[in-house]
């Protein structure tokens, strides 16, 4: 509390910034049906037809790619894929080029905790595609240490990366929204891990950063819905990926595909089916939701 007059008379006639709702009238925020006259092949074409440019963070990774690849396929008209070392997925990479030859699809080397590095990247993507529309956030680390043994060093690494890092991005990119009243999607990549403790292994730090990924998803939704911005989150269930490979990790696997009702993990692939919807026409009244895909993990 205020130690003295002063202070205490500001805090008592403290005006407080108020969000500021769409109403029906807004352009960005309209129902935008198929026109009448479209076929039904194109009617379907429509319904998940993704428009514009898209950033994805963590860009490099399995999911991200995999993403990627679903991004054009439903049209996107360019790519940026921001990723601490976007190098190491050369190769993937390069066959994104050769499937989509008459698409933008360019890297960033970007620390997404780094909100002056966001700022460059952002305006060098921008100056290349014209424009961003779309943001997915799959930059993130996970992090298995007892409680106990915490550092405080590493509990903040994981929360900047997977909590502050989205943030920053989502705020950089949603600022380049307004401006341009162009509106916009932005999915952050969530987890199951922000509905259940997990199981065997400890992850105190990962599953409060996730957990709040939900609050801020939700916050973001309802202050930037008048500007036409959807902000969502996705769920994944444990992922068949290179971050759960290993004769190590083969204990922990048997556990979390014991507790699966379909009685394994998941495939990369599986995901961009809820993602291509967010993103597109399909999903354009879904506004602060999560969509958990897991394979029914969270039944139990």
């Amino acid at each position: 509390m205020p130690d003295n007059a002063t202070e205490r008379d500001a805090l008592v006639n403290r005006q407080l910034p108020e969000m500021q709702l769409s109403t029906a009238d807004n352009l960005l925020t309209a129902p935008r049906p198929p026109p009448e006259n479209f076929t039904p092949t194109q009617r379907a074409q429509y319904r998940f037809d993704v428009q514009g440019n898209a950033i994805i963070t963590g860009g490099a990774g399995t999911l991200a790619l995999e993403a990627a690849r679903a991004l054009l396929e439903h049209g996107a008209s360019g790519l940026a894929l921001w990723d601490l070392n976007p190098d190491q997925s050369f190769d993937a990479i390069k066959t994104l080029h050769s499937k989509f030859p008459d698409r933008r699809i360019i890297t960033e080397a970007v620390d997404v905790r780094d909100a002056e590095a966001i700022k460059s990247a952002i305006e060098s993507t921008i100056k290349v595609l014209g424009g961003v529309n779309i943001l997915c956030c799959f930059a993130g680390v996970v992090g298995c240490t007892h409680a106990l043994d915490m550092s405080p060093e590493g509990w903040r690494q994981i929360h900047d990366i997977n909590l502050t890092g989205s943030f920053l991005c989502a705020q950089a990119v949603a600022r380049k929204m307004v401006e341009k009243k162009s509106g916009g999607s932005i999915v952050f990549t969530a987890s199951i891990s922000a509905h259940s403790t997990n199981f065997p292994q400890p992850q105190a730090a990962y599953n409060s950063s996730k957990t709040a990924l939900l609050s801020l998803s939700k916050s973001l939704a309802a202050e930037w819905s008048s500007y036409g911005i959807r902000v969502n989150t996705i769920s994944p269930g444990y992922m068949d990926t290179i971050l759960n490979e290993g004769p190590g990790l083969q204990r922990a696997r048997d556990t979390w595909n014991a507790r699966n009702p379909m009685g394994r993990m998941g495939d990369p692939w599986e995901l961009t089916g809820p993602l291509v919807m967010l993103v597109s026409n399909a999903g354009r009244y879904i506004n602060g939701a999560d969509l958990v895909v897991d394979g029914g993990a969270m039944v139990f």
